[in-house]
């Protein structure tokens, strides 16, 4: 456990992490929270100096100045506090918006967050005072973050709920949109175990068919890498919206031989894939268009900006969707379930 500044306050890092489960643990001694989808924190304060440190360690506070500043003016003047910073738009909590956030200029960063404040969500609590907790039980640093969080004005951080009951939790889980990553599930009797997956969570994925517009050569060898996934948008315009590459080894000859007899050009007509399109798939950046006519259905769990921000997991073809079905609607933003909504209060 690192110290801040020169004094003897606990910085969790690296922080405790969590290890990704199929389902919410049911028995009993379990707290469970929601798993938030924006930038982890730790927020610390002693006196008149204050850090934001990211998950790897990297300082955050140039980045979100009304967050400094909000943990500045604190009732509290001394604490190590772990959260995550969200910045909500139009009641719903917006990822796009907090890597616009890393700019390299000052000014962009400010205008950015007079227009768009970011707000902080806690979660756990490492030392409030002279009262280090890093040692004690969830349960006792639960108590102390509400009393903390209490003494706070509306205008300061936000408290992320959570439950004993495990069905309250798989209904957070079933009701979660694009607000959440999942469910984290944490032992009430344990300590915050500083760089350890001491935590348990479940992932939100959902599933959207997608048109297949085009494809990668791997790298290595002229078998196909990975599909380009597209999904049309209100004016008819096929979108690209991003990848899989988990496809068997064993169909990879057979599909590459499908998909070349598919090569013709635009692929995309709306927003394409990055760098040239090519037809001899000479690196694997290249791409090569196909005519709109297979549909894969994909697993994902997050899109940013109408795009899915990871790869996908390939599920199984459709040849029972016609592509024009295919639409840009499947990937409209969820909101929270109502009642977390409440919880947060954010606008």
């Amino acid at each position: 456990m690192r110290r801040f500044i020169s004094l003897d306050l606990p910085i969790p890092f690296p922080p405790m992490e969590a290890k990704l489960v199929e389902q919410v643990p049911g028995e009993s001694g379990w707290q469970y929270e929601p798993k938030w989808d924006g930038f982890r924190c730790i927020a610390l304060r002693d006196g008149d100096e204050v850090m934001l440190q990211s998950k790897a360690g990297k300082p955050l506070g140039r980045y979100f100045p009304e967050i400094e500043a909000m943990v500045r003016a604190l009732p509290e003047t001394r604490f190590a506090l772990d959260g995550e910073l969200v910045i909500p738009i139009k009641g719903c909590l917006s990822f796009e918006a907090l890597q616009m956030r890393l700019h390299p200029a000052e000014s962009r960063v400010r205008k950015l967050a007079a227009d768009t404040p970011a707000r902080l969500i806690l979660f756990d609590c490492l030392a409030i005072g002279d009262e280090r907790l890093a040692d004690s039980p969830l349960s006792a640093r639960r108590a102390a973050l509400e009393a903390f969080q209490a003494r706070c004005t509306s205008d300061g951080p936000l408290l992320s709920p959570c439950t004993s009951e495990p069905e309250q939790a798989a209904r957070w889980l079933a009701g979660a949109g694009g607000d959440l990553d999942g469910i984290v599930a944490k032992r009430l009797d344990e300590p915050y175990r500083s760089g350890e997956r001491a935590m348990f969570k479940v992932k939100t994925l959902r599933t959207a068919d997608c048109v297949v517009g085009g494809f990668r050569y791997a790298a290595k060898e002229k078998v196909v890498g990975s599909l380009l996934l597209g999904l049309y948008d209100e004016a008819g315009r096929l979108n690209h919206v991003g990848f899989t590459s988990a496809i068997p080894a064993v169909e990879k000859t057979a599909l590459t031989r499908r998909l070349e007899a598919l090569v013709a050009p635009p692929g995309f007509t709306g927003n394409a894939p990055g760098g040239p399109s090519r037809w001899n798939g000479e690196r694997s950046s290249e791409w090569c268009p196909l005519r709109p006519e297979l549909v894969a259905e994909v697993r994902y769990d997050h899109v940013t900006a109408n795009r899915f921000r990871h790869g996908t997991k390939f599920l199984r073809w459709r040849p029972d969707k016609a592509p024009s079905q295919c639409l840009m609607e499947q990937l409209r933003p969820e909101t929270v379930p109502p009642k977390l909504l409440a919880a947060m209060s954010y606008s």
